[in-house]
């Protein structure tokens, strides 16, 4: 039986911002950018509503019919991503609307925003949770495929970044690949950039 997928929009903000909250709270990014257990299970939702409502407004986040699991995605054109990093006020702006004293939450912003690639379109797998208890029943799959498929129609890259050895071979099942150099983040875990080049002759 097929995972029924659709388009969330602003009913389902709250929804989504408790999936990624719930599904990144033991992530290894998530825990560095929040050291503290108690920090993080105050400040970190509201990274997650700041990321939400970016994607609700800019790109497209997919959600299961049953609410447990969401993707966000962004729709990257071939001219973005050409200019300096540090032009970018977005993630100061993240910052400054979820923990000021937190240079991390910016931080991570910026670094990853340094590896993107550019001159290429492609579709930007930002964010992926599945809810705790759900895990490991191919939802996220799922999720990814459904846009993949289209990728693949189309003649459509995608790029994400993995923030964890789990989920990077999960992604290298997908057909996505290492590209470019891992970003190790300061006294912290690795990130590891990957991209999928679209798959000839898909759907045909």
């Amino acid at each position: 039986m097929g995972v029924a997928i659709r388009t969330a929009g602003e009913a389902d903000r709250e929804t989504v911002v408790r999936l990624l909250d719930e599904a990144f709270q033991d992530d290894p990014v998530s825990g560095w950018v929040f050291p503290g257990a108690e920090d993080r299970r105050e400040r970190h939702p509201g990274l997650m509503a700041a990321f939400t409502d970016i994607v609700l407004e800019a790109g497209r986040i997919d959600v299961t019919e049953d609410g447990s699991a969401c993707a966000l995605w962004l729709s990257m054109p071939a001219d973005d991503h050409d200019g300096d990093p540090e032009d970018d006020d977005g993630p100061a702006q993240v910052r400054a609307a979820v923990d000021p004293d937190n240079e991390r939450i910016e931080l991570i912003g910026r670094l990853t925003a340094a590896i993107h690639p550019s001159g290429r379109a492609h579709e930007y797998l930002w964010m992926i949770g599945v809810a705790p208890g759900r895990q490991g029943e191919g939802l996220g799959t799922a999720l990814i495929e459904s846009v993949l498929d289209r990728c693949d129609r189309e003649g459509l890259s995608a790029y994400l970044e993995a923030s964890s050895a789990r989920s990077r071979t999960l992604y290298e099942r997908l057909g996505f690949e290492v590209a470019g150099q891992v970003l190790d983040l300061p006294d912290g875990p690795a990130m590891w950039p990957m991209w999928r080049e679209p798959r000839t002759g898909a759907g045909s």
